[in-house]
């Protein structure tokens, strides 16, 4: 990791995380928001329902991430009435990869999004799970990624001991939770809930929402 990706992962102050299963795909982040040092939110939700086929999750700031979803959602949009056909999760990928590319190399004074993952299922009923890393190339993920959150090495470092190539999506929840768990206790960019979502032949669903609370206790 050269030493400008490695500023990106300090910088992101996020936990993000998705996970390949054999029945579907799961995507997992926590909820705090910081501006610098200060956490300015603690129930954010970082994961972005585009249509009813794709999710988003975003790391860097948020600005970017909201317009970047409006931009993605009404391309589809615009693909799908032209073409009178649905877009591929690679395709969609391919787009988000598109506008992060640009987005880089057009001079700013404000940091651009750092990166995201997408996920989501396909007419012919197959999953996708792709990472979009901070210069704007697209890579599909055959098991799992937590993109250039500030939270990842405590997610990979877990999910390197723990995934399996035959996890269910049943499982694959609990251990994005446990993930998402070990990264808010290692990582200070990141924590204050927990969020699951699970994209499945049935559809998109929110499986956990979940907040944390942090209270001071007498020894």
């Amino acid at each position: 990791m050269n030493e400008d990706l490695k500023n990106n992962v300090l910088k992101s102050n996020t936990s993000l995380l998705g996970i390949v299963c054999k029945d579907g795909i799961i995507m997992a982040a926590d909820r705090q928001t910081t501006a610098g040092n200060i956490v300015v939110n603690k129930s954010k939700t970082k994961i972005d329902q585009i249509n009813d086929y794709l999710l988003a999750s975003w790391t860097g700031m948020v600005s970017d991430a909201q317009m970047t979803r409006k931009i993605v959602a009404a391309e589809l949009r615009l693909k799908e009435l032209r073409s009178k056909q649905r877009s591929t999760v690679k395709e969609a990928a391919s787009l988000l990869a598109s506008i992060s590319y640009k987005n880089i190399r057009q001079f700013s004074a404000v940091q651009g999004i750092v990166g995201s993952l997408v996920a989501g299922l396909n007419e012919d009923g197959s999953f996708e799970l792709y990472t979009i890393e901070p210069a704007g190339s697209v890579s599909k993920v055959e098991d799992y990624d937590a993109n250039f959150s500030s939270g990842m090495p405590y997610i990979l470092g877990l999910l390197e001991k723990e995934y399996k190539e035959d996890i269910t999506v049943k499982e694959g929840i609990q251990l994005a939770i446990n993930a998402i768990k070990a990264s808010s206790q290692g990582d200070t960019g990141s924590g204050y809930g927990i969020d699951v979502f699970t994209i499945t032949k049935e559809g998109i669903k929110h499986e956990v929402k979940q907040k944390v609370h942090f209270e001071l206790r007498e020894n």
